[in-house]
């Protein structure tokens, strides 16, 4: 367990926009930190820029009490899968990929067979842009990390990755089942994603009247459209099955409004409105509390 004060060897893997802030972060609280990325000029100018310490090589791999990958979802099975016999008994392995039922599995296994601590994270946090360029030590100032344990008792675990996570800036933890991850990460991240990089592609989106006309509304609904299409590709195919499920959901939805457009009904197309209004004001009530 961290002590007040402790500085630890923190290990990053795959230094983008999470990595790279992540170490930015640690770097700053007082950290040592080895990382590593699968672009060699980018771990050079990360050692350069001073955010990582070192590289992040087998046998620095040992001497981490923390290791947090953050890297897609098939590299972060294959580096866990390849280094697990290395990792320290003592070391707590976080993973930051955007599911967790396969990460989760997958990191059970290791951490059973080899002795370490494993848990599957979540930051949720990040930008319309990504890379090492884009990080920055602040950006989970106050931002909220979702743990997905193999076991939501262990207390000591969930406690000893808080404890770390909050030198980072983190503020806010949740404790989720995978399944409820995966499920509920459809919704609120997939699929606005999804909508976003379908609403662009309107026949009328690069009319010069467009720009000239889009206001806070277009800038919001077409944010996320700009995407890393290989990471969100296997997001999406990995989680196919409540992806699936809320993209049915919201056809039949938009299809209610279509028809009382057609149908010129208003009154229906009012009260869809007033239901939409009024859910939003009660998700914006649940999150102040």
């Amino acid at each position: 367990m961290k002590k007040d004060g402790q500085k630890l060897n923190i290990g990053i893997v795959g230094l983008g926009l999470i990595g790279g802030s992540l170490s930015a972060a640690f770097h700053s609280a007082g950290h040592t930190v080895f990382g590593c990325d699968k672009d060699r000029r980018t771990q050079d100018f990360a050692l350069m820029a001073g955010t990582i310490d070192d590289e992040l090589t087998d046998i620095k791999i040992g001497d981490c009490d923390i290791i947090l990958i953050a890297i897609t979802l098939t590299h972060a099975v294959k580096w866990l899968a390849e280094k697990a016999d290395i990792i320290n008994k003592n070391s707590l392995v976080i993973d930051c990929c955007g599911v967790k039922r396969a990460i989760c599995k997958v990191g059970k296994e290791l951490s059973d067979a080899n002795g370490f601590g494993f848990i599957g994270g979540h930051p949720m946090a990040g930008k319309q842009v990504g890379g090492f360029k884009n990080s920055s030590k602040d950006l989970f100032d106050g931002a909220t990390f979702c743990l997905v344990p193999n076991d939501k008792n262990d207390i000591r675990l969930l406690m000893e990755a808080k404890n770390v996570l909050e030198d980072a800036g983190f503020t806010k933890f949740i404790v989720m089942t995978p399944e409820e991850h995966d499920k509920v990460i459809a919704f609120t991240s997939q699929m606005a994603h999804l909508i976003s990089n379908a609403y662009i592609k309107s026949d009328i989106a690069e009319a010069e009247e467009v720009a000239a006309l889009s206001g806070g509304a277009f800038r919001d609904m077409t944010r996320v459209a700009y995407l890393d299409e290989a990471m969100w590709t296997e997001l999406f195919m990995e989680n196919s099955d409540n992806l699936l499920s809320q993209l049915d959901s919201f056809i039949s939805e938009l299809a209610r409004y279509k028809d009382a457009i057609e149908n010129k009904d208003i009154k229906l197309l009012s009260d869809l409105l007033a239901d939409g209004k009024e859910r939003k004001q009660m998700i914006e009530e649940k999150k102040n509390k």
